[in-house]
C-alpha cells in the first residue's frame, strides 16, 4: 500500500482517477470572494475571553485565521519545515517503512485520512505525529533523517 504515498512518485502524466472528485464536491472557485481582512488572532493578548470569542467568530465566519504573538521562535519554525522537507524527500523505501493505512495508529505516514473506506482520495502525503504528553510519543516518532529527533 505505500506505493500509493505521492511523494514517492516524480511525475504523474494524469490524475489517477482514484483522486478526481465528483464536480459537486468540487470548490467553486468563481464564488470565492477574495477578502485582505482575514481575521487575526492575537495569543498575546491578557484578555483569554477575548482571544476565545475572537476565535469562534473565525471559524464561524471564516474557517480559519492567523495567529500573530504566538511565542513560537521563527528559527524554531522555519528548522521544522526544513526537517519535514528532509522527511518527504527520503527515499521511497525508507518513507514505507513507516507507511500505514490504519486511522487509528497514532504516528503513520498516509496519504488519505482512511485509505481503505473513502472512494475518492486526498492528493497530498502527510505524517501524523501525537505529541503529548512527549515521553509518550517521541520514542516512536521517526529516526529518519537524523536531524528528527
Amino acid at each position: 500500500m505505500a506505493d500509493q504515498l505521492l511523494s514517492t512518485v516524480t511525475y504523474h502524466e494524469t490524475l489517477p482517477e482514484n483522486y478526481v472528485r465528483p464536480a459537486s464536491q468540487r470548490p467553486r472557485l468563481a464564488q470565492v470572494i477574495s477578502d485582505a481582512n482575514v481575521p487575526i488572532i492575537d495569543l498575546g493578548s491578557p484578555d483569554k475571553s477575548r482571544i476565545i470569542s475572537q476565535m469562534g467568530k473565525a471559524c464561524q465566519s471564516y474557517g480559519f485565521f492567523q495567529v500573530v504573538n504566538h511565542g513560537i521562535d521563527a528559527g524554531l519554525m522555519v528548522k521544522m519545515m526544513a526537517i519535514g522537507l528532509e522527511f518527504f524527500r527520503l527515499p521511497p523505501e525508507e518513507k514505507a517503512k513507516l507507511y500505514s493505512d490504519d486511522p487509528a495508529k497514532k504516528m503513520r505516514l498516509s496519504t488519505s485520512f482512511n485509505v481503505r473506506k473513502e472512494a475518492v482520495h486526498n492528493w497530498r502525503d502527510y505524517l501524523r505525529l501525537h505529541c503529548y504528553p512527549l515521553e509518550e510519543y517521541v520514542p516512536g516518532w521517526p529516526s529518519n533523517p537524523s536531524s528528527f529527533k
